[in-house]
């Protein structure tokens, strides 16, 4: 007799602020100084498995704002979800894991970044939508270009 095929599931067990850092190494010179700043943002996101179908995934974002060579701030926020997956294909679960998850997240470290900035007494910074599947398919392009230049090397 066959068994019927489990559905893939995919749910959110948790999202929550894993780690939350702010830096304002001159301050208060920074908040006397006219310049604008020029802002650099960083985006990380990692995923591991941490249970039986359960995955972790913490996207994290680094804001860099600079007037000059001096910095006027630095916020780092980690904004990690537990989710349950299961019964997605091998091939299907690093796709998911990175973009599916990411886009979950970025919102809440969105919210999280502008507030912490806005609450360190500077004009609020409001994050750009981020494109995480073109993120994954420029990774994967890179990877694969660098696996073919390794193989001419060998050689």
């Amino acid at each position: 007799m066959n068994e019927p095929q489990q559905q893939p599931t995919f749910g959110i067990e948790k999202i929550y602020v894993k780690d939350l850092s702010l830096e304002i190494p001159h301050a208060p010179e920074v908040f006397l100084s006219g310049e604008q700043p020029q802002v650099d943002v960083q985006l990380h996101n990692e995923a591991a498995a941490i249970g039986e179908g359960l995955y972790q995934v913490v996207l994290t974002v680094t804001v860099t704002a600079k007037a000059g060579d001096k910095t006027m701030f630095l916020v780092e926020a980690a904004q990690a979800g537990i989710f349950q997956i299961r019964n997605v294909p091998e091939s299907d679960m690093e796709p998911l894991l990175a973009t599916a998850c990411p886009n979950i997240l970025f919102p809440y470290v969105r919210e999280s970044v502008s507030d912490i900035i806005g609450r360190a007494g500077f004009p609020p910074v409001y994050l750009a939508p981020v494109n995480f599947e073109a993120i994954y398919l420029q990774r994967m392009q890179e990877a694969k270009e660098q696996a073919g230049s390794k193989i001419e090397i060998a050689h």
